[in-house]
């Protein structure tokens, strides 16, 4: 586990190529993220319309100490026209997992989803494969919903995924215990 403290901030110009290597090489995106090629400029037209952070959602970057792991998302998924929650997700460079980094990345996108937005579920999802992925999420306060079957298509064939689940009222009795 790295011991510095995983810091979340907005995408600067210069964080593009690095987004860019996750739509353009399958090594740097690992084996569960790898949905086949994909517009690398996306990302830089998304930036240049608003720095990657909307009202339906965004991108920040994991930072530790001096260097940049990755970024993490949320996108809005509405429930009536009224009422809505996150859905989030992550991404790190290889050389940053395994180490601690998703889970604080995540708990901090949770922390900062909550006080900024009025949501009162935050979700996340990964295949069921993706063993790590799920002890990161539970450890960063979520909590396991089910399985969706064929949820996801990738390396020519459909694949089931397990969703997970945060709400605000989880958040606040982990602080009120931590307290005490």
């Amino acid at each position: 586990m790295s011991d510095d403290p995983v810091i979340l901030r907005p995408v600067f110009e210069d964080d593009l190529p690095l987004l860019e290597s996750f739509l353009t090489d399958p090594e740097a995106t690992g084996p569960f993220q790898w949905h086949g090629w994909t517009d690398p400029g996306r990302w830089r037209r998304r930036w240049a319309e608003n720095g990657l952070l909307g009202d339906d959602g965004g991108q920040l970057m994991v930072t530790a100490g001096a260097d940049v792991h990755g970024f993490v998302a949320w996108r809005k998924v509405a429930a009536t026209r009224s009422s809505y929650w996150w859905n989030t997700g992550i991404q790190l460079l290889p050389k940053a997992r395994g180490r601690g980094i998703g889970t604080r990345a995540q708990r901090e996108l949770v922390r900062y989803l909550f006080a900024h937005t009025p949501v009162v579920r935050i979700e996340a999802d990964t295949e069921t494969a993706n063993t790590a992925e799920q002890r990161a999420l539970e450890k960063s306060g979520f909590t396991r919903e089910g399985v969706l079957r064929s949820a996801v298509f990738r390396d020519g064939r459909w694949r089931d995924v397990v969703r997970f689940s945060v709400l605000r009222d989880d958040v606040t009795a982990q602080v009120i215990r931590a307290l005490t």
